[in-house]
């Protein structure tokens, strides 16, 4: 049986990030280039990209009720963090949808052409949101401890605040 990692968030959140990105180039490439089923690759990045920054909201608002008691500052990362997450899941949605929609027309090729310049905008802007969203929870692990188990006897790296 394969173990279930406690925070699940943290070991989630990698899927989507690598599915939205390369995602993101995919749509590009078949924006330009019609051919190899790159417009299905597209939809399968995008729709199991999306689904895993489903997952990777659900479970970091559920991890974010458990952070106890952290400071202002850090509270205002995890609200933006929350957000951009939120935004790149809604992103990813979209992306998905107008993928489905423009492999689906071969056709009616202008059409198809107009919806796969639409998914490559869509998903480059859920790229940068994914990449924005994993700064800010880079920084609420690494400058903040958000997360971090000193429980188990491993203090958190400190640094002078910036």
């Amino acid at each position: 049986m394969i173990p279930i990692p406690n925070p699940l968030h943290p070991a989630i959140v990698h899927f989507p990030i690598v599915l939205i990105l390369l995602g993101a180039l995919v749509a590009v490439l078949a924006a330009i280039i019609r051919r190899w089923h790159l417009p299905w690759l597209v939809v399968f990045l995008m729709v199991f990209g999306a689904l895993g920054a489903a997952v990777a909201s659900r479970t970091g608002a559920q991890q974010a009720e458990m952070a106890g008691e952290i400071s202002a500052r850090a509270e205002a990362l995890l609200d933006q963090h929350e957000e951009w997450g939120e935004l790149t899941r809604n992103l990813a949605v979209v992306t998905a949808i107008l993928a489905l929609a423009s492999a689906s027309l071969p056709r009616f090729p202008k059409t198809a052409h107009g919806l796969a310049i639409a998914t490559a905008i869509a998903a480059s802007s859920a790229a940068f949101a994914v990449a924005q969203t994993g700064h800010i929870g880079g920084q609420l692990v690494y400058k903040h401890g958000i997360g971090i188990n000193t429980a188990a006897g491993n203090p958190p790296t400190t640094r002078p605040s910036d």
